[in-house]
């Protein structure tokens, strides 16, 4: 996978970071302020000052929605909207396929698995509000260790052995998960299942939002590390051994990174298309085809993108919340033909 013009920027980096900053931070403002109940700027900012001062905001009942129920969801649009287009970037080079998309190793569908065991089956209970994260967890990293077995086994991890091995364990986790609904006989549940597998944010809380930060600030670390050796296997892994890469450690350590780094992600928003596969496109066409260049455009622009449809989501049918792939969907799919229409890039496989 190459651009056109390899390495040649289109807009300066430093000035759309900054600019895609400070649109988050006003996005994540209007967000605190929109909802079931729409709040005044101005009050969402008071609390906002009081409570970084170290005390609670003057209106308790601002304070409570704003800081106790809108805030924690925010910021954990911002964090899962981050993370999902850095591993849409990675496993595009990964792969050397821009069609390729976060969930393509098949965690999704085997988070979906620990999901729906917990909310048909009840198992895990006993975690409180991790259970359902922890059975989410559990199935993505059960699904990546199956995929990397098979992979291993026979022969190494190549792009389409990788792919292949994903696709089919995606379809086996799927029809798991759809078996276990079908049998379930609480109607409540199935409903939830399915709301859940679509993505949600709805009931996040303060305690579940530091463990993603911490896993999506390690995995960016280690990709911005590693930005000389992601442009060198974007070339083929035969330049990339040329020049020195350890190519079969390096697909081994991506594969492992991306697979923890979605796992984490999906188990505490469920499943959500498009945001790995539009953003680090778009990313590329802004700023060209380095990975010092698109990984933190893809970042703060997953991040951006994630508060407008978490606010679609939650504003355009309420009181009642539309599952975040859905709006992803609608948005990403016109989005991302228009993108391919543009021919900015050449694409090859291997």
């Amino acid at each position: 996978m190459s651009h056109d013009r390899p390495g040649g920027r289109r807009l300066p980096l430093v000035p759309l970071c900054a600019l895609l900053l400070v649109g988050t931070l006003v996005s994540s403002v209007i967000s605190l302020a929109l909802g079931s109940e729409p709040l005044s700027v101005s009050g969402v900012v008071d609390v906002l000052r009081a409570r970084l001062a170290g005390r609670p905001g003057e209106d308790p009942t601002y304070d409570t929605i704003v800081w106790e129920l809108r805030a924690p969801r925010v910021l954990m649009g911002m964090v899962v909207g981050a993370g999902l287009a850095l591993a849409g970037a990675c496993m595009q080079t990964l792969v050397r396929n821009p069609l390729a998309d976060p969930y393509l190793l098949g965690v999704s569908a085997g988070a979906g698995v620990g999901a729906t065991l917990v909310i048909v089956l009840g198992v895990f209970s006993g975690f409180g509000i991790w259970a359902l994260s922890f059975g989410a967890l559990a199935g993505a990293l059960l699904a990546t260790a199956l995929v990397f077995g098979i992979s291993m086994a026979q022969g190494g991890i190549t792009p389409l052995r990788l792919i292949l091995t994903g696709v089919v364990m995606s379809a086996a986790f799927s029809s798991i998960s759809s078996f276990l609904v079908f049998v379930s006989a609480d109607p409540r549940a199935t409903q939830s299942v399915l709301f859940w597998l679509l993505g949600s944010l709805s009931g996040t809380v303060w305690q579940q939002i530091l463990p993603s930060v911490i896993v999506v600030a390690i995995a960016g670390a280690v990709l911005m590390g590693l930005h000389s050796w992601l442009d060198a296997l974007a070339a083929g892994p035969d330049v990339a051994a040329g020049l020195g890469v350890p190519v079969t450690a390096l697909r081994i350590g991506l594969f492992v990174l991306v697979s923890v780094l979605v796992g984490v992600l999906v188990a505490v928003s469920g499943g959500i298309g498009f945001v790995g596969l539009v953003i680090p496109h778009l990313a590329r066409i802004l700023v060209g085809a380095l990975h010092r260049a698109v990984l933190p455009v893809a970042a703060l622009g997953g991040a951006l993108f994630m508060l407008w449809v978490d606010i679609a989501a939650r504003v355009v049918v309420r009181p009642q919340e539309i599952p975040l792939s859905v709006v992803t969907g609608l948005v990403g799919a016109p989005i991302f033909l228009l993108l391919l229409g543009r021919r900015h890039y050449t694409y090859s496989g291997g």
